[in-house]
């Protein structure tokens, strides 16, 4: 079985799909094949008559993972809520185990599988079973994305704080800009946050604008600003 790696976010928006996309293109490029997972979608459109998962899809092209979309998103919601109270309202019924066996099967087949959550690691699958509680089950790591502004701080610390409290091993945090403007916060955060956890620091991820396409320089920015020894060390461990 390959290596997996959970991604989460402090909130909703913060760029845990950009990131994700980015990182699969990187380990693309580096000669790795590269599975991709996204549990659930909440907020999804219809096209063709049926619910289309924007991020699932968008991690699929970044990868080039062969598997199905629907294998990659076992489960598609209209409503943008929770997944549980989305799932209620559409009269869904989420299966984790389901999901456990989709997430090993993803694994098994690729060197390295990013699985993507949904908001932040609090959030309910289903009542009273979260997505912290989804990684601890599938044994995996995870890494946090987390805006780069004002409150950040607070969010991110609670974050890994709830992480720590779950057992789940934190392999680090990503910081990313969404705008264009860098303010005081964003440019005084890094600093901050390093001496109040002990977790690292892997990168701030520069602003970048829509639409994003995963190659040449983009892909040369994020891998840049990113510092891919922690992934060497996460490819090398058991």
């Amino acid at each position: 079985m390959g290596k997996a790696i959970f991604i989460t976010g402090t909130d909703t928006g913060v760029g845990k799909t950009f990131f994700s996309c980015g990182l699969a293109a990187f380990l693309k490029t580096a000669g790795y094949k590269v599975g991709v997972m996204k549990p659930v979608e909440t907020g999804c459109v219809a096209k063709d008559g049926q619910l289309f998962p924007d991020d699932a899809w968008r991690l699929k092209q970044a990868s080039s993972c062969a598997e199905a979309i629907d294998l990659i998103c076992p489960y598609r919601l209209a409503e943008p809520l929770a997944p549980s109270i989305a799932a209620e309202r559409a009269s869904v019924k989420i299966d984790i185990d389901c999901l456990l066996d989709v997430c090993r099967d993803i694994s098994a087949k690729h060197d390295f599988t990013l699985v993507e959550g949904a908001g932040g690691l609090m959030v309910p699958l289903v009542p009273s079973f979260t997505f912290a509680d989804f990684a601890r089950v599938a044994k995996l790591p995870i890494i946090v994305v987390a805006a780069n502004k004002l409150g950040v701080i607070n969010h991110l610390l609670l974050t890994l704080e709830h992480a720590g409290c779950k057992g789940l091993p934190t392999v680090g945090y990503v910081l990313n800009q969404l705008s264009r403007e860098i303010s005081l916060a964003a440019e005084t955060n890094r600093e901050v946050l390093a001496g109040m956890t002990g977790v690292p620091c892997l990168g701030e991820l520069p602003f970048v604008g829509e639409p994003v396409s995963f190659a040449g320089e983009t892909l040369d920015r994020l891998e840049q600003a990113l510092d891919m020894r922690w992934l060497e060390l996460a490819l090398r461990n058991p």
